[in-house]
Parts: structure tokens; C-alpha cells; sequence
């Protein structure tokens, strides 16, 4: 499965991990590669995924999931979790000033008693979704 994943998932147009084999669509997910141990965060696919996810699914400090429709239609708010996710993956790619300066700015984002919501607006900075996460 592995090797599989290697081959099918990897998209050299975007330069990036996929949501599904053969496919084109980015997911935050591939955030959790090297977490997961799939590939070292030193690898040069782990990394130009990072940056490719920072640069399409990333929107200030937030990151969308996906932007591609599902049941409910294209996503109108970010995925808090994502952005998290994307902290941890720029500290292990060797950007750790980033990683911290975003996840200081991540915590602003947080309700009256500390706590992320599921989902926060783009445009508006409303928490929706369920608490905590």
C-alpha cells in the first residue's frame, strides 16, 4: 500500500500529495505524512507538499481542509485543526519561526474561555462547528 500510495498519490503538476490516488485535488490531510511516519519530514515530497498546501489551501492564518465540493458544496470556512496541522509541519520542515509566529496568531482565534472551534469564518472570525478541538 505504501508503494502504491508513493506512486498514485503523488502528483508532480502540483507538486504535491493528493486527496486520492491519481487525483489533483489538495487535502490538508498529506499535513500528517510525516507525523504519521509515511516519509521523513525531510523528504523533498513532504516538503513541496507543505508548501504547496501553505499556497492554496492556506488563507492568512487559516487553512481550509479542501476547496473542492463535497455534499455540503465548496467550503465557505476553514478548518481549525488544519492550521495546527500546518504549525507542526513547518516546525519539522526546519521553519520554526514561522511555525511560531502562526501558532501565536492561532490562538487569537480561540472563544471567551480558550477554546478552538471545529471551523472559524474566513471573513468574519465567527467560530462555528463543535467545541473544543
Amino acid at each position: 500500500m505504501h508503494a502504491r500510495i508513493f506512486a498514485e498519490a503523488w502528483n508532480p503538476q502540483l507538486c504535491s500529495f493528493v486527496s486520492t490516488l491519481g487525483g489533483d485535488m489538495l487535502d490538508a490531510t498529506a499535513l500528517l505524512l510525516a507525523e504519521l511516519r509515511f516519509l521523513p519530514a525531510s523528504d523533498e515530497r513532504f516538503v513541496a507538499t507543505v508548501n504547496a498546501i501553505g499556497k492554496h489551501l492556506r488563507s492568512g492564518d487559516l487553512l481550509f481542509c479542501y476547496r473542492h465540493a463535497d455534499d455540503f458544496g465548496v467550503p465557505t470556512t476553514t478548518f481549525a485543526v488544519c492550521a495546527f496541522w500546518y504549525v507542526n509541519a513547518l516546525a519539522v520542515v526546519g521553519r520554526i519561526d514561522e511555525a511560531r509566529e502562526l501558532y501565536g496568531r492561532l490562538l487569537s482565534h480561540r472563544n471567551a474561555v480558550g477554546l478552538p472551534s471545529e471551523d472559524i469564518d474566513l471573513h468574519t472570525g465567527e467560530l462555528w462547528g463543535n467545541f473544543p478541538q
